[in-house]
């Protein structure tokens, strides 16, 4: 883990910036190596071309106030809600509306085609709505079995 002294906060315009060697950085973007398989480990800083500024293999390590700012931009940046349970499918032919529970609530969205059901690994799958927002499974034995039922018809 990086131990360089570092600020990342928010600019007056709402952009994150990092003052890193006495430098100051903006806008900056924070994101995770590993979204799905370790969320909570390796958080990179980049610059606007990309380029990465800072490399933090244990966020969880950092002092408090430098882990509630990374953390704070890496929610402001992702939104990938977490399907619980599927409620219903409106059809076994696509595109079909599926009504799904979340961990942010119950929410409904239109699935183009199978091929917006994508495996990660043996238990985690990702799908895609129509405009691209993405819903996580994070563990497909977990899900209740009606669920998995309905899942099944589409993989």
């Amino acid at each position: 883990m990086s131990r360089e002294a570092f600020e990342l906060s928010l600019s007056e315009q709402g952009h994150w910036q990092l003052r890193l060697h006495q430098v100051l950085y903006q806008p900056v973007v924070v994101v995770r190596a590993f979204p799905i398989g370790a969320p909570d480990e390796a958080v990179s800083i980049l610059d606007t071309d990309g380029h990465e500024l800072l490399w933090l293999a244990e966020p969880l390590t950092l002092p408090e106030a430098q882990k509630q700012s990374v953390f704070a931009a890496l929610q402001a940046r992702e939104f990938m809600p977490e399907i619980q349970r599927v409620d219903c499918v409106s059809s076994f032919s696509t595109p079909s509306i599926w009504t799904v529970q979340t961990h942010r609530g119950v929410t409904q969205f239109v699935l183009r085609g199978e091929e917006d059901i994508r495996r990660i690994s043996a238990k985690t799958l990702i799908v895609a709505d129509e405009h691209g927002v993405q819903f996580l499974i994070r563990d497909l034995p977990a899900l209740d079995r009606y669920s998995r039922k309905l899942l099944d018809r589409f993989l």
